[in-house]
Formats: structure tokens, C-alpha cells, sequence
């Protein structure tokens, strides 16, 4: 008996650290994990009365499409670079971009400076949940996972919930600019656990191969896909000049990119992934869910 408490007291996670210390890593985790997320929908039932204020009624969809352009592009980005010099550093950073952009979205006066804070937000908004996910991996075992990833998911599941709910208390109530706000406190705990509790393996300092080119072509493909997404059909007819041109340069950024990711040392996102049939069904699945949650939002 005895010995299997001794043995529980000084058990370790996946980094070294005691098992104790990871509830306190792992709620700086859930918080930034709650901002991201809580973010994407919070302003689904705030949005008509922002753009009624601002009077951008024409440009409300940017408001959305603006983050979630800036977060795709970073997610691989961060996770790569976190890869080659490890996660905390830039985990802090990338809390601290988010802060940044809510901080210009809660004073914003016009619909560009709105849609700006949000670009800015989905910037560091990206890195919060894809580092979020990569950290627990790196300090928790294998077989632990599970759990901890659960309920990952599971404050995800909560925001789809409360994020609408607290979209509406505060546009009815207190004002929409609370939906920014309140991302300052919230990002100051994040940052204070990462900073006191999180203890992550020591990476080689060599200076690291960032594949630039890989990540230059990415965001243009991403960024000329969403805008065809959005300007086709409506501000733009399908046939015309800007849409096919758009579609043209989407498909020479993909070819380009799968050139460069062939001969990169250090791929941004390594094309024997796609040789993996679970890692093609479960990205298949995250799309789906993606375009049938956000359409819905939107």
C-alpha cells in the first residue's frame, strides 16, 4: 500500500513534470482552447446589431470570413514551427496576438477597423487551438490522451452552445463590445499558466529550416479559395473575370505547393500524411462538420 501511494506521489506525465502540476497546465489549456472557439461563435447573434451600429451591412460576412482565413492559414503554421522550436514561446505569442486583436475589435469605429481586430484575432486564434492539442500530447502519456483530449472537445461543444447565448446577453444587455472584452482577463490567466506551470522537453537550438515557401503558397491558395467562396455568385458573377481568375490562382498555389512541400526539409505540412488513410477520413470528417457548423452560424 504503502509503496503504491509513494508510487502515484511521484508519478510523471509524458515531459517530466508531476501529475499534480498538469490540472494547472491543463486549465490554462481549456481557457485558451474556450477563446478560440468560444470566438467563432460568440458573434453569430451579435453580428446584425455590430453592423447595424458600424453601418457595414454589405461587408458583415467579412467579419466572420476574416478569421477563419487567418486562423486556416496559421494553423499548420504554428504546429510546424512548434515542431522546430518548441511550443511555449510561441503558445504565449500566439495568446497574446489574440489579445491584441481583441483589443482593436472592442474599439473599433468602423467596419474596417472590426474586420481587422478579427484578422488579427484569427492570427493568434489559430495557434491557440492547434497548440492547445499539440501541448497535451507532449505532456501527457499515450494511453492518457483520450481523456484529456475528451474533454478538449468537450469545451468546444460547450462554446457552440454559449457562444450565440453570450452573443445575444451582450448585445441586449451590457454591449457588443463585451464579446472582445472579455478575452483580455481570460487571455492573462492563459498566458500565467503557461508561464508558471507549463514545462515542455528542451529542443535542439539549432537554427531551425522554416519552409517559407511552403507557407507563402498555402496562405495564397487559401486566401484565393475563400474569396472565390465569397465574392462568387454575388459580388462577383461566376463567369467573370476576377472569379475565374481567382479559381486559376487557387490551383497553381496547390500545384506549387505540393512541388515545394516534395523538396522542403522541413515541409509545413509533409505530403506523406495523405498517405495515411485515418488522417484522410478524419480530415474529411472536420470538414464536413466545418462547413455545416460555421454555414449554419453564418
Amino acid at each position: 500500500m504503502t509503496q503504491a501511494v509513494e508510487t502515484a506521489a511521484v508519478d510523471e506525465t509524458a515531459s517530466g513534470q508531476p501529475r499534480r502540476g498538469i490540472w494547472l497546465v491543463f486549465s490554462g489549456l481549456m481557457v485558451a482552447m474556450l477563446l478560440a472557439s468560444l470566438d467563432q461563435t460568440i458573434f453569430s447573434t451579435a453580428l446584425p446589431t455590430i453592423v447595424g451600429e458600424l453601418d457595414g451591412v454589405d461587408h458583415m460576412l467579412w467579419v466572420t470570413t476574416a478569421y477563419i482565413l487567418a486562423s486556416t492559414v496559421m494553423m499548420p503554421v504554428y504546429g510546424k514551427v512548434g515542431d522546430l522550436i518548441g511550443r511555449k514561446s510561441i503558445f504565449i505569442g500566439a495568446i497574446s496576438l489574440f489579445m491584441a486583436g481583441s483589443l482593436i475589435g472592442g474599439v473599433a469605429d468602423s467596419m474596417t477597423m472590426l474586420i481587422l481586430g478579427r484578422a488579427v484575432q484569427g492570427l493568434g486564434g489559430g495557434g491557440l487551438m492547434i497548440l492547445s492539442q499539440a501541448i497535451i500530447a507532449d505532456i501527457v502519456p499515450a494511453r492518457q490522451r483520450g481523456k484529456y483530449m475528451g474533454i478538449m472537445g468537450a469545451v468546444f461543444a460547450l462554446s457552440s452552445v454559449a457562444g450565440p447565448l453570450l452573443g445575444g446577453f451582450f448585445t441586449e444587455g451590457i454591449g457588443w463590445r463585451w464579446a472582445f472584452w472579455m478575452n483580455l482577463p481570460l487571455g492573462v490567466l492563459a498566458i500565467a499558466a503557461a508561464v508558471f506551470f507549463l514545462h515542455l522537453p528542451q529542443h535542439d537550438r539549432a537554427k531551425p529550416r522554416i519552409d517559407i515557401a511552403g507557407i507563402m503558397l498555402l496562405a495564397v491558395a487559401s486566401s484565393a479559395l475563400v474569396l472565390t467562396s465569397v465574392w462568387g455568385g454575388t459580388t462577383y458573377a461566376w463567369d467573370s473575370a476576377v472569379i475565374l481568375g481567382l479559381i486559376a490562382l487557387t490551383l497553381l498555389a496547390v500545384l506549387g505547393f505540393v512541388q515545394v512541400e516534395r523538396r522542403a526539409v522541413e515541409p509545413v505540412m509533409p505530403l506523406r500524411m495523405f498517405r495515411e488513410r485515418n488522417f484522410n477520413l478524419t480530415t474529411a470528417a472536420g470538414l464536413i462538420i466545418g462547413i455545416a457548423m460555421f454555414g449554419a452560424l453564418a
